[in-house]
């Protein structure tokens, strides 16, 4: 399950663990303008742990989960 909202400077999406159990922590992803960051609850350290992704990182990150196993380099499409 998960969510979506829209806030003024970002949009957030939430997913939420439904599956069996152990269960993890939600999952937030605020997509802003400049940067995406990724954020879950760390019940261990009793802290939220952040990832922040440059919008490339973010691209080559979606490719990444279509293709198998090797290195890759996206690269923009000649101008027509």
């Amino acid at each position: 399950m998960f969510t979506i909202e829209h806030d003024f400077d970002a949009t957030v999406v939430t997913l939420m663990d439904e599956g069996e159990t152990p269960l993890q922590e939600d999952v937030s992803i605020h997509a802003f303008q400049e940067c995406v960051t990724i954020e879950q609850y760390d019940p261990r350290t009793d802290e939220v742990s952040k990832i922040t992704l440059s919008l490339h990182q973010l691209q080559e990150l979606a490719a990444a989960l279509d293709l198998p196993e090797g290195v890759y380099k996206l690269r923009a499409d000649p101008p027509k």
